[in-house]
């Protein structure tokens, strides 16, 4: 494209959306004014932006420098991703928030200050695009054009895997409180009670004592049985989280295929929308074009009935010459 073309769709996409059918109709106009048909050819197959298209675009126009660093950013956070640096990676993706929230903050003025109120703007779906934008190489070479006609998504963030989830309880870890330093210490003061209990105590000192190793002989059969109930419910967890990561991966493959119907009909319903704007941009070229029409056959019936009175004229003073010769012809 030329440079005044370049102008006109510069102009189109930077006015806000409500005034793209007019303003794309008038670059047509002034185009064929100028005999430039190939130029009014590529300005009608322009298509109108969204709002939130429009007001990524107004970003990329008038904030050209953000842009640059968005896409500086993106390459470094696919570097960083590439690499597995955690560290970085974790710094670059705090940047990549506060600077998307800085982007979508200048984005919302530069809107705002072109007469959209704000409370039309969705700032959610402006928020998605330059995300996308910072995942995607290709969707942020879109957006440094300046010519979304849409809003972008992205599922998922560059290569970084989704972390694993897994259920942490400490019901998982066998108990071993009666194992402890305390634990023993108890034992062995109860053993050296026992003792002494053994003495001149007589038969009741020596029941106390058995007691004693009673309770010792039964607590390896506990801490056993302690173990058992922990390994059980460990097993019952792995079971839930297997459950759950399969009920996880059936609920993403419902969302992927749920996004890309809806995308679908969206891009449906924006075709049979633009279809609707150009055949309206048509209608207006073909009601100009029969209102000229209808105007220069006026004109012509006009000048038609000019020259027939012109002609009914000469042919009476044809007549009257004609009878003047005869006047003067000699019987």
């Amino acid at each position: 494209m030329d440079t005044g073309i370049d102008d006109s769709v510069r102009r189109l996409y930077e006015e806000p959306p409500d005034g793209f059918v007019a303003t794309r109709s008038a670059a047509i106009e002034e185009a064929r004014k100028a005999g430039d048909r190939d130029a009014a050819k590529r300005l009608a197959a322009l298509k109108k932006p969204t709002v939130a298209a429009w007001v990524v675009n107004l970003l990329a126009i008038k904030r050209p420098d953000l842009i640059e660093e968005l896409v500086e950013l993106s390459s470094a956070l696919r570097a960083a991703q590439r690499d597995l640096q955690g560290d970085q990676l974790r710094e670059l993706s705090n940047q990549r928030r506060q600077f998307v929230s800085a982007m979508v903050a200048a984005a919302r003025k530069l809107a705002v200050a072109a007469g959209v109120p704000a409370a039309r703007l969705p700032l959610g779906e402006v928020e998605a695009t330059l995300t996308a934008a910072l995942a995607e190489p290709e969707i942020a070479e879109q957006v440094r054009t300046g010519r979304l006609i849409r809003a972008a998504t992205y599922a998922g963030f560059g290569e970084v895997p989704r972390p694993r989830l897994r259920l942490v309880t400490d019901a998982a870890e066998p108990d071993v409180s009666d194992l402890s330093p305390e634990g023993r210490a108890r034992d062995a003061e109860a053993g050296s009670a026992g003792g002494v209990a053994g003495g001149p105590g007589g038969a009741s000192a020596g029941g106390v004592a058995g007691l004693g190793d009673v309770e010792r002989a039964r607590e390896p059969a506990a801490a056993e049985r302690r173990q058992r109930e922990a390994e059980q419910r460990r097993r019952e967890l792995e079971r839930k989280r297997r459950e759950l990561e399969r009920e996880m991966a059936t609920a993403l493959a419902a969302e992927r295929r749920a996004d890309a119907q809806l995308e679908r009909a969206e891009t449906a319903e924006r075709d049979a929308g633009h279809l609707v704007e150009d055949l309206d941009a048509e209608l207006a070229e073909l009601e100009r074009r029969r209102t000229e029409a209808v105007a220069d056959v006026a004109r012509r019936k006009l000048a038609r009935r000019t020259a027939e009175r012109e002609s009914a004229a000469a042919r009476r003073r044809v007549g009257d010459v004609q009878a003047a010769l005869d006047d003067l012809t000699p019987p």
